[in-house]
């Protein structure tokens, strides 16, 4: 799995947060998605997946081939 984010879609809503925080993170100054880990271990992969489909901004591309 591979994981990119798209800073200048991000609207700092924070559930990918909220659901993946060992995969996302939020800067402090604006809220904008910081991605911790772009090819996180297996047993994250479910919350990745998640996290990228409740993203309101459809900011989190999950790459499964990666």
């Amino acid at each position: 799995m591979k994981i990119t984010v798209d800073e200048a879609k991000c609207c700092g809503a924070g559930q990918c947060v909220m659901v993946a925080p060992d995969v996302f993170d939020q800067r402090d100054e604006d809220g904008v998605v910081v991605l911790l880990d772009a090819e996180p271990p297996t047993e994250l992969h479910p919350a990745a997946q998640e996290a990228a489909s409740v993203c309101p901004a459809a900011a989190i591309v999950v790459d499964e081939t990666g």
